[in-house]
């Protein structure tokens, strides 16, 4: 049953991922992307960290905790947030999720300098040009397109999957003691203001309209996609390992496109799907052995009761 359960929350991840690119595109209607961000963490670090506190969990910090939670708080979530939400308003919600599926490809590359687990073989090399290769076709106007991507959208929006990538291979080194909600709760209180403070200095008015359309987008990132995406996520990271759980970025660009398609009119162009394509050769070349070995545990037969 645990295998269906799984499977299930594998779908629902990517849906909710996937069709967070278009609501951040609608709720731009109404709220300036830096605060939106920033009112979104202000949010969820609430709720997150209250969830915390009603499991009895430990929310208190230790001296342990402080650089994880500043490395998530500033690097995941104030910059990569930051970075993606100015970027996505710029481009189709296809295009953003398809952009942000390299985050494995940068996970390698900055794995294979910093940390001792990967190692700069000729197949990862190749995988990581192909990621490249692959975002840089979503800014080529197809022949059929009115419209192409916009190239500082597509720019910003891989800055920030470099970002958390850079992140998340940092995170690595930490030994934090916190338990997964509470470490994200911090981390998110942190990075709210700072985010808070970006939208200050990029001069963005501190307003926003209420109209129903954003009340439904901002409350989907919020409560959908924010708390129980999150939560989802690092569950299934427990259970399934970081091969398998990051999988779901090569799945979230179809619900992104779905998602854009029925609400905002969104037309998926011949060249996010060729760039997702080459995309998902790279991932596959840099993940190769990792793949293979989860494809072996999987099929082998269990011992025991």
């Amino acid at each position: 049953m645990k295998r269906y359960e799984n499977a299930l929350g594998f779908l629902a991840l990517a849906a909710l991922w996937g069709a967070s690119y278009p609501a951040i595109r609608a709720a731009k209607a109404g709220v300036e992307p830096l605060l939106m961000a920033a009112l979104r963490f202000d949010a969820i670090g609430v709720v997150v960290l209250g969830y915390a506190l009603a499991r009895s969990q430990q929310v208190h910090p230790t001296s342990a905790d402080v650089t994880t939670i500043l490395i998530g708080g500033v690097g995941m979530i104030a910059v990569h947030n930051g970075l993606l939400f100015v970027g996505q308003t710029m481009v189709s919600g296809a295009v953003g999720a398809v952009v942000l599926a390299t985050v494995p490809i940068w996970s390698v590359a900055f794995a294979v300098v910093a940390l001792d687990t990967a190692r700069p073989t000729p197949t990862r090399v190749l995988g990581i040009l192909l990621g490249l290769v692959g975002t840089s076709i979503l800014v080529v106007p197809g022949p059929t397109d009115i419209q192409p991507p916009d190239p500082l959208g597509v720019a910003l929006l891989t800055a920030s999957a470099v970002v958390f990538a850079l992140a998340a291979v940092a995170l690595r080194r930490e030994t934090p003691t916190l338990g997964v909600a509470a470490r994200q709760g911090w981390m998110m209180l942190v990075g709210g203001p700072v985010l808070h403070a970006a939208s200050l200095a990029r001069g963005e008015p501190q307003t926003v309209a209420l109209t129903t359309d954003v009340l439904i987008a901002f409350g989907f990132l919020v409560l959908a996609a924010g708390v129980v995406g999150y939560l989802l996520y690092y569950t299934l990271l427990d259970r399934l390992g970081p091969v398998e759980v990051n999988l779901f970025g090569y799945v979230a660009p179809v619900f992104a496109a779905i998602t854009g398609w029925l609400f905002l009119d969104e037309r998926l162009a011949a060249t996010t799907i060729l760039g997702f394509l080459v995309i998902a050769v790279g991932f596959a070349l840099v993940k190769r052995d990792a793949i293979r070995d989860a494809l072996i545990d999987e099929a082998a037969p269990a011992t025991g009761d």
